[in-house]
């Protein structure tokens, strides 16, 4: 069996346009989102992507994609190489926004998949994962699996998640939404606040600092849009056991902590009693917001840039007691093992575990 290490990264935010500006950001504590115009009289906070270059009218929905995900990629450092690996494309939306606007002619989700491919000139085989916002980390282990077999030496996991107004106004029809920003596991949390991102994580069997050490896929549809204790601490155990590691070894966990109150009260409650003690928590969304299908591979790029460079998101709002998951307001001294969670509709749930080998 093959080791899988994240070779190279890229990511467009709420934060910025690439990964440097979003952790300058980060650090600056400029999060607060924009508004998202449904229809007239229906807006919600989003946590909108911030742009190279200013939007223009021609700039459609699918010629907007196709330049950010062009670039992530190369951010990534996948174009660099021969480009005949495995490709994932995580989403949830896909080119949703392409057929709102009519920008893009697409038969199929898989169409879709090659069309992305096309545009970095991809000439190994092409995957899609939807599985909700679970997606991103799917396709990571999905990679990581091929390249663990030797099916092959490096795999590009694209996430992509952009604005339309079926996700939004979806969201806000089942009042998922918050009205002002979420607030992971605050007090005072009052639902989601959905995001954009384009983020790529360039997977290689060669050796680098970042080891993809293992994960796990628990699903459990008795709560389609809802966390299940039973399997959060599923998920725990199974990550941990195909990572060789004990739940002691982690020192950090990026849990999902959209800022639902149902939602965030009860994966503290199942990841307190999958972990005694509760390691260290960080959380992203209120930061970047919840990007959906991209928001595994969005939020690893992230969280690796954090722990590199210790800068550390900022929580600047009361964090609710009654949880007893009190998020770590600065950066760890040392952390090797790192659990990060996604959980999502349809009853996904879904860890991977990370290794800093330079710990």
């Amino acid at each position: 069996m093959n080791e899988v290490y994240i070779a190279g990264r890229g990511l467009a935010s709420a934060l910025g346009p690439d990964l440097a500006a979003a952790l300058i950001a980060l650090q600056a504590g400029d999060y607060a989102p924009q508004r998202f115009v449904v229809h007239d009289g229906f807006s919600w906070p989003y946590h909108a992507l911030r742009e190279v270059v200013a939007h223009t009218p021609d700039a459609d929905w699918t010629a907007r994609a196709r330049r950010i995900t062009q670039r992530i990629a190369a951010d990534s450092g996948a174009l660099h190489g021969e480009r005949s690996g495995p490709l994932f494309l995580a989403s949830s939306s896909l080119d949703i926004g392409a057929r709102e606007d009519g920008s893009g002619i697409h038969v199929d989700y898989p169409h879709f998949a090659e069309t992305v491919a096309g545009w970095l000139d991809w000439r190994g085989p092409v995957f899609t994962v939807s599985t909700a916002c679970t997606s991103g980390l799917n396709a990571l282990l999905s990679a990581r699996a091929l390249l663990r077999h030797g099916r092959a030496a490096h795999a590009l996991v694209l996430g992509l998640e952009l604005s339309n107004r079926v996700t939004v106004a979806g969201f806000g029809a089942m009042q998922l939404l918050s009205a002002t920003r979420a607030l992971p596991f605050g007090a005072e949390r009052d639902g989601v606040v959905l995001g954009e991102a384009v983020a790529a994580l360039y997977l290689s069997t060669a050796p680098s600092r970042w080891r993809l050490a293992g994960g796990a896929n628990v699903v459990d549809g008795s709560d389609p849009a809802g966390i299940v204790p039973s399997a959060v601490a599923a998920m725990c155990q199974r990550a941990l056991a195909d990572s060789g590691v004990s739940a002691r070894d982690i020192a950090l966990i990026k849990p999902q902590a959209a800022g639902s109150p149902t939602n965030d009260a009860t994966e503290a409650r199942a990841l307190s009693e999958a972990f005694t003690p509760l390691p260290a928590l960080l959380t992203l969304k209120a930061a970047i917001g919840h990007t959906l299908g991209a928001a595994g591979v969005a939020e690893l790029a992230l969280l690796i840039g954090c722990l590199e460079t210790g800068i550390w998101p900022r929580y600047d709002y009361p964090q609710d007691p009654r949880l007893n998951a009190t998020l770590r307001e600065a950066p760890l001294a040392h952390v090797r093992h790192v659990l990060a969670c996604i959980l999502g509709f349809g009853g996904g749930h879904t860890a991977v575990v990370l290794e800093d080998r330079a710990a």
